[in-house]
């Protein structure tokens, strides 16, 4: 798609379960260094404000990424920018809801504005904020 055709509204949602996923907090550990107590340490975790284990935030944006690369605007979109402040924790037993839409489209480029969501399945938004993309055809290599 151009951004031309993204003129605000295209919308689209993306479940992603965490239940059972304890690999996940472990790889992102071993992948970005965050040892964090919270993350994988039960005595640590309980004895928190949290009261239990809590995924790392990267892991709870990751959705975000799938839902940008894959569906809305698609392969050959790379982030531009992002603003994405962590409202609440996200539990590994969760399952969330990340949901992407256009809010603005430029029609010099192919860049275009996001509004970007992580639910909770209890209701709950974790993480609330924009994103900024710049799109291209990756089978042509030309802006879209």
């Amino acid at each position: 798609m151009s951004s031309e055709q993204h003129l605000g509204g295209d919308l689209i949602t993306l479940n992603l379960g965490f239940n059972g996923l304890w690999i996940n907090i472990a790889l992102f550990t071993e992948i970005g260094g965050d040892r964090n107590p919270l993350h994988y340490d039960e005595a640590a975790a309980n004895a928190s404000r949290f009261g239990e284990i809590v995924v790392q935030g990267g892991i709870t944006s990751v959705i975000l990424n799938a839902v940008v690369a894959e569906e809305l605007p698609g392969p050959g979109t790379v982030f531009l920018n992002v603003n994405w402040p962590l409202k609440a924790p996200v539990r590994c037993r969760d399952t969330n809801t990340g949901r992407v839409e256009v809010i603005a489209a430029r029609t010099d480029k192919p860049i275009i504005e996001l509004r970007t969501t992580v639910t909770r399945d209890d209701g709950t938004v974790v993480l609330g904020g924009t994103a900024v993309c710049y799109t291209m055809d990756i089978a042509t290599g030309t802006e879209r």
